[in-house]
């Protein structure tokens, strides 16, 4: 008798502890390690990489409802880099972002699909020009577990998506410099040492 009730407790503080893990965790992006980069093909000549870095930016996971999961980013367009200083100038004037007039570019998730595994659809409000559209973007995660540096819980993804930057009212030389933009985003995030700590 003793033993049954021993072995119900155990599994009763079981569950408790797997839900606690189970529950959302709040992951601040790392700006150190984001890259949000759009791809252009240029009079079909090349294919220019501006990488756009991350302002701030934060993931909420939930590993046992992956589709109550959200992400929310700020990239100011400030630090905007192409590699090529008077290209970077550019596309912050008025015929393309308009900088000055909307110095930020943000993202805020409205869905998560699961597709199983390690895949998601992430579909959300994305703000680039002053105009929001929704966009969808294919997502993988990479690895959830502690960072061997940080020593607290930390996620890392990549996400794919492609978009028509008219559409944003950033129509400058469509069709000659091309409409469709394609974007990879690769990013990792850790929880607050003082929520870790909690």
């Amino acid at each position: 008798m003793r033993t049954l009730r021993f072995l119900a407790i155990a599994g009763l503080l079981g569950a408790a502890v797997s839900s606690v893990q189970a529950a959302p965790v709040t992951y601040q992006l790392d700006p150190g390690h984001t890259m949000v980069l759009f791809t252009w093909n240029h009079f079909g000549f090349s294919n220019p990489t501006a990488n756009l870095p991350l302002g701030s930016g934060t993931l909420v996971y939930d590993e046992k409802q992956p589709s109550k999961s959200s992400v929310e980013v700020t990239l100011p367009l400030a630090n905007l880099d192409t590699h090529v200083s008077a290209l970077d100038e550019h596309l912050k004037k008025p015929d393309f972002f308009d900088a000055a007039k909307y110095p930020d570019v943000t993202f805020k998730s409205t869905k998560v699909q699961p597709l199983g595994g390690d895949k998601f659809k992430v579909t959300g409000d994305l703000t680039v020009h002053g105009v929001t559209k929704s966009v969808v973007l294919d997502a993988k995660l990479n690895k959830v577990g502690e960072h061997p540096m940080k020593k607290v819980q930390a996620i890392g993804f990549d996400a794919t998506g492609t978009l028509k930057r008219s559409d944003f009212g950033v129509a400058a030389y469509v069709p000659n410099v091309s409409d469709e933009i394609k974007i990879h985003i690769t990013t990792e995030g850790a929880v607050a040492k003082a929520d870790a700590a909690k």
